[in-house]
């Protein structure tokens, strides 16, 4: 399904690629039919079309090449800007159909009162954004003021309003909509064209972002199951993944790390051991020492790791950071011997939380270590085993229970 889609997707550029070359080729030779002189111009509507096309162009390498990157709020943003510039507009919303909630929500806004528009949301049926959803039909208002259709709001200055359904097989998942801010007419008939193709190929990729999205979640769930099945081989690692998970996106947030690194870190902790899987089990629950032959097939895990995560392209970052967990940061880690920042600072950061829940877990050759000595190790490892500032944020928030207030000290009874 995913191949399918990416194969559908780079036909559907290269058919816009070949369309925009052929329309260059064809402006060229109308302005060598025209002179040096230049004072025939090339139709207005033929530049429109010129614009459009790589406008498209532009919202597919963004669709298709940032897929699983680019959320669906960020594309809707891109496709807003598109149809403003398009139209030469300065005021508008694209609002997207919620499934939980039965309602269409505004998820990108430009113009007065932007922010506050993101909060409104409208049923089926209800304004014109809602009567063009739910007739799968463009509504063009002339006069919003006298108009009982439109929901007027506090920014509203009665310009011409024009709200395009976005439709993938008949079925609408959206709605464009654009205030006509300018002293110009860019809703007429012929505008209206140009804009309608644009809402148009932009649901479709919307609809291909949401396939994707389905396809990451789907893979990301099998995974975790996987995840958990090599945890639930140790009965002494149980739900190690999920609470390292867990205590990632909170340091990850803590040092400032963007949303989607965030989440890059929180799968690689999810995720970091899931190359145990191929590990002999006898290996894994020895009781004792492990061999130097058994070491070194033990610190294959990584490696193996990287393997699995690194064929699906968003879990590209994951597999990085999977691969390089076990690194040191004064070099003297495996598998490549990475020192200080070379190593992804995701990797740094499931490097200490792997180290602290495994000194705080029974293990099969000890007993869990008291906290007062987990934190004496990971202070005396900051510089030489870790990154001695994911040391320092680690700390501070287990000082706090993780909960962003000081945890008190426990009561002798």
């Amino acid at each position: 399904m995913q191949l399918a889609f990416l194969l559908l997707a780079v036909v559907c550029a290269g058919l816009l690629i070949a369309l925009g070359l052929t329309l260059r080729e064809l402006y060229a030779r109308k302005s060598r039919e025209a002179g040096n002189d230049g004072a025939e111009r090339v139709p207005e509507g033929w530049e429109k079309l010129d614009e459009l096309l790589s406008m498209l162009l532009s919202l597919q390498e963004r669709g298709v090449s940032h897929s699983g990157a680019v959320s669906r709020e960020e594309f809707g943003a891109a496709v807003l800007d598109s149809a403003l510039s398009l139209m030469r507009c300065t005021r508008g919303t694209v609002m997207l159909w919620d499934d939980k909630d039965g309602v269409l929500k505004i998820t990108a806004a430009k113009g007065p009162g932007a922010e506050r528009a993101k909060a409104m949301s409208f049923k089926p049926d209800e304004g014109v954004a809602g009567k063009a959803f739910a007739s799968a039909t463009t509504i063009f208002i002339e006069d919003p003021s006298n108009d009982p259709r439109y929901v007027k709001s506090d920014h509203d200055t009665a310009e011409p309003f024009i709200s395009i359904p976005l439709l993938v097989k008949s079925k609408p998942i959206g709605v464009l909509n654009l205030h006509a801010t300018g002293d110009h007419e860019p809703f007429s008939d012929y505008n209206a064209k140009f804009l309608n193709i644009l809402a148009g190929e932009a649901a479709v990729m919307m609809h291909n972002l949401d396939l994707f999205e389905r396809l990451e979640t789907f893979y990301l769930e099998m995974v975790k199951t996987l995840a958990r099945a090599v945890d639930s081989k140790d009965h002494y690692t149980h739900e190690h993944s999920d609470r390292a998970s867990s205590k990632a996106r909170k340091l990850a947030g803590d040092m400032g790390l963007s949303e989607q690194q965030t989440r890059y870190v929180e799968y690689a902790a999810l995720l970091h051991d899931i190359g145990k899987i191929g590990i002999d089990e006898a290996i894994l629950l020895k009781p004792g020492k492990l061999t130097p032959e058994e070491y070194e097939e033990m610190k294959k895990h990584p490696m193996i790791g990287h393997d699995i995560l690194a064929p699906v392209k968003f879990l590209g970052p994951v597999a990085q950071m999977v691969l390089y967990h076990q690194e040191w940061f004064d070099g003297r880690g495996y598998p490549e011997g990475l020192k200080g920042e070379e190593i992804p600072l995701g990797s740094r950061i499931v490097a200490v939380i792997d180290a602290w829940d495994a000194m705080t877990s029974d293990r099969p050759y000890r007993k869990a270590l008291p906290r007062e000595i987990a934190v004496g190790e990971l202070k005396k490892g900051a510089g030489t085993q870790f990154d001695p500032t994911v040391v320092e944020h680690f700390l501070k928030l287990e000082d706090l229970g993780w909960t962003g207030k000081k945890s008190e000290p426990a009561h002798k009874h």
